[in-house]
């Protein structure tokens, strides 16, 4: 007669493999609070505009800053936000928002662009501003782009083998457009992970890829007035047609996005403030033009 019983060796080891399992996912959670300051994963979400009830996507600050930077290439070329809509759809179809270097054949980078289909060279299309821009250019040369379905825009530029994948994502698309071309108000925060001790934020760093993303008008000429505090960015904001605020909301977000990368602390707008730890939260009411403020990691 077979026994069914486990032997007391056997058991032990059971019990021993179990239990190092536990401390091993014990541990695994410890690190990730450790990193991430007690908050969970890094991540980031977009949303209603003030924190407002309504659909909400969730993405990585990886892929928030690089549809920050999709979306500042798009805006500072004066194209509309539907432009920069078709522009988020495609790259998180191609790429879901990753600089990737590889893909099917010799496709690289957030729109999988083919050096051998004379996109450019695979440094320049692993460049998110680079890549970005030369999709904006092939978009705006298809006849009334913005009349037609995202899907069918998109596909003329991409040449896809899946002509109809980009659909899906219109409605993320849109959620982030609003957000990053500053039509929805603090509608975009990202939890970060603390800087390590003694690693701190780089101004010159900000400004340089304010002026890749924005272009060099983005910031004050030296010397002139308003020039940003030790260990802070300041950005005027300067739009007509009373599109200043938008204009603030776009650059506040882009902060946002790249806080992670660029190590900044806090983020400043319109009477609000961000901060990893605790979000959007309102300081004072203010009205009229002013400038966005980034505090830096010291």
């Amino acid at each position: 007669m077979p026994r069914t019983s486990t032997s007391p060796r056997r058991g032990r080891a059971l019990r021993v493999a179990a239990s190092l399992a536990v401390i091993l996912a014990l541990a695994g959670y410890l690190a990730v609070q450790y990193v991430s300051g007690g908050r969970g994963a890094p991540r980031c979400t977009v949303g209603p505009a003030d924190g407002g009830e309504g659909r909400t996507y969730e993405l990585s600050p990886d892929q928030a800053a690089n549809a920050a930077t999709i979306s500042a290439v798009g805006t500072t070329r004066g194209l509309p936000e539907r432009a920069v809509t078709i522009a988020l759809a495609t790259a998180l179809q191609e790429s879901t928002l990753r600089n990737l270097d590889h893909g099917d054949r010799d496709s690289l980078g957030l729109f999988q662009q083919r050096p051998s289909q004379g996109w450019g060279t695979p440094e320049q299309i692993m460049d998110p501003v680079y890549s970005a821009g030369k999709f904006y250019e092939h978009l705006v040369e298809v006849p009334r782009y913005l009349d037609l379905k995202l899907t069918v825009a998109a596909q003329w530029v991409q040449k896809s083998a899946f002509p109809d994948a980009y659909a899906k994502h219109e409605p993320d698309a849109r959620l982030l457009a609003d957000a990053l071309t500053g039509r929805a108000p603090a509608s975009l925060t990202c939890t970060v992970p603390a800087p390590a001790a003694g690693e701190s934020g780089d101004a010159a760093e900000v400004r340089s890829d304010l002026v890749r993303a924005f272009g060099k008008d983005v910031l004050p000429s030296a010397g002139s007035a308003g020039a940003s505090a030790a260990g802070t960015v300041s950005v005027p904001v300067r739009a007509a047609d009373g599109a200043a605020p938008r204009r603030g909301w776009e650059l506040a977000h882009w902060a946002v996005a790249r806080a992670g990368t660029l190590r900044i602390a806090e983020v400043s707008y319109a009477g609000r403030t961000w901060t990893a730890g605790s979000g959007w939260r309102t300081e004072r009411k203010e009205s009229g033009a002013e400038a966005v403020r980034m505090r830096l990691a010291q």
